[in-house]
């Protein structure tokens, strides 16, 4: 026999689908549960299971789910009252069962104020009332950012700077309500390659630094104003309209600082995969471009990503050679990469022997006088790669 507890659970199931009836503006339908477990064949079993189904119903509560019983013949009990049907016959009782009453009256109340500021949220309110219920008593707040945000689509401020009367830090805390309404306010003016908040909605934020170093002294006096070593915002550096020649971009904060002169050319601390930041610098598309990486299975990662944005990046000191001369054992990160990736047939050579065997050489285990020796050797390669170079083709 279906005892109370079981009641319980089926109810709290279907409340999600009675506030979307709510939301849709439908009315009330009598809600009717399934209640065709067999009663228990021992007679005292089945009297405790019989008095707990009663006690808890609206015949001994005044409130709750209603029961219609039947009375049966039963081989080993004899004739017996069984459930026929479980209900809950009104809104009330359904809701005064699950303490819901003032759960629902704000509901309403949130409700009413959203699609009186935006009725085009009818579909997501319907569809996702329990996120409505989730953010009781901060709509008002919420529709104030929705409100401004819609009127200044592209505020173009740091969040702390837009004038909107809600507490310093509750767009902080509400990105995620706020990011998922405001798609569908004003999908026409977001970011849609962004996945930050921030540059997402045309914010202002606190940026990452892009640090080069300048390795020829004319480019310092033309672009760093005569300071080698500069920094500057991801949005600055990809806005730039330099003309350099060669760019190198390296992954060790010491072989950065000590890069040698090159003519017309400067250096970019890479950190990593954070290469990402750089794929939109136009001027890096003009200019041939050098990668230097750890020898390890996520440095050629790292210089396969790198080249997806610039074909033309060639890898330096990431050879077998190199690899042989100043490798010492060091254990890497293993990978579970098994895209193939955009590597020329020698680097791929050395990808697949620090992958297999997870070994790592790092870069700054390169002495700087081999850097010196071999770099001008490096740059009679001139030219771009060619497409069909890679392993992958």
């Amino acid at each position: 026999m279906i005892q109370p507890s079981e009641i319980k659970i089926k109810a709290e199931r279907l409340y999600p689908k009675y506030l979307q009836r709510i939301a849709a503006d439908q009315p009330f339908e009598r809600i009717v549960l399934p209640c065709d477990k067999k009663p228990n064949k021992d007679f005292e079993l089945y009297r405790k299971e019989y008095d707990a189904l009663h006690q808890a119903s609206k015949a001994s509560c005044g409130y709750g789910y209603s029961v219609t019983w039947r009375n049966v013949d039963h081989r080993t009990l004899g004739s017996q009252a069984v459930p026929q049907e479980i209900a809950f016959d009104t809104e009330s009782d359904f809701l005064k069962y699950l303490r819901k009453e003032k759960e629902v009256s704000a509901f309403r109340k949130d409700q009413h104020l959203i699609l009186a500021a935006f009725p085009s949220l009818s579909e997501w309110l319907t569809q996702y009332p329990k996120k409505v219920v989730k953010y009781a008593g901060q709509w008002q707040d919420l529709l104030k950012v929705l409100v401004y945000f819609n009127e200044n689509p592209q505020p173009h401020l740091y969040i702390r700077e837009l004038p909107i009367e809600v507490h310093t830090k509750f767009i902080e805390r509400h990105k995620g309500i706020l990011r998922e309404l405001l798609d569908l306010i004003i999908a026409d003016y977001v970011d849609t390659s962004e996945r930050d908040f921030e540059p997402h909605f045309h914010l202002k934020y606190d940026e990452a630094l892009i640090r080069i170093r300048f390795l020829d002294s004319r480019l310092t006096r033309s672009y760093g104003a005569g300071i080698e070593d500069i920094s500057m915002t991801v949005s600055k550096f990809c806005a730039l309209r330099w003309k350099v020649s060669n760019v190198f971009v390296v992954e060790n904060k010491v072989n950065f600082l000590t890069f040698p002169p090159v003519p017309d050319a400067l250096v970019i601390f890479g950190h990593g995969y954070g290469v990402s930041t750089l794929k939109t610098t136009p001027f890096l598309q003009q200019a041939q471009l050098y990668y230097w990486g750890d020898l390890d299975a996520q440095g050629f990662e790292i210089l396969s990503q790198f080249r997806g944005y610039f074909p033309q990046a060639r890898s330096f000191f990431m050879d077998l050679s190199t690899f042989r001369r100043f490798f010492e054992n060091d254990t890497g990160q293993e990978s579970y990469v098994k895209a193939q990736l955009l590597l020329t047939p020698a680097e791929q050579e050395v990808y697949d022997i620090v992958k297999e065997n997870n070994w790592r050489l790092e870069q700054e285990k390169i002495p700087h006088s081999y850097v010196e020796e071999h770099l001008p050797t490096l740059l009679k390669k001139t030219g771009k790669l060619k497409i069909d170079e890679y392993s992958l083709y």
